[in-house]
């Protein structure tokens, strides 16, 4: 089992920054990819940004150029670093994991409000 505790989430104003985290416990060796999901009321849960073990990326076009995904690997930790925030951006925002055996993992999710 893998554990997923997201933190960094609030409000800020459109153009502003913020920085989600995700720390990972349990059997974090096993972890293949991790990455970052959204979802606003209605719609359903998208892909916004994914890291492999091995540091490949990849984003949702609507966020490239802005957000930036990385991981610290001796931390267990992903990070989301979100800039030239838009209020298209508003959603709440979930930290997932794979293991190698195709199981998801999901956290609890952090709410992000953009305000115009």
């Amino acid at each position: 089992q893998v554990q997923l505790v997201e933190s960094g989430g609030g409000l800020v104003q459109a153009g502003g920054s913020l920085r989600l985290s995700c720390a990972a416990s349990g059997r974090t060796f096993s972890i293949s990819r991790m990455g970052w999901y959204r979802q606003v009321p209605g719609k359903q849960r998208v892909l916004v940004a994914g890291i492999t073990s091995g540091g490949i990326t990849d984003y949702a076009d609507s966020v490239k150029g802005r957000f930036t995904i990385y991981r610290d690997n001796a931390k267990n930790t992903v990070y989301l670093q979100m800039n030239s925030l838009k209020p298209e951006d508003t959603a709440v925002y979930y930290c997932h994991a794979e293991d190698g055996w195709r199981n998801d993992y999901w956290g609890q999710g952090t709410q992000v409000t953009v305000s115009s």
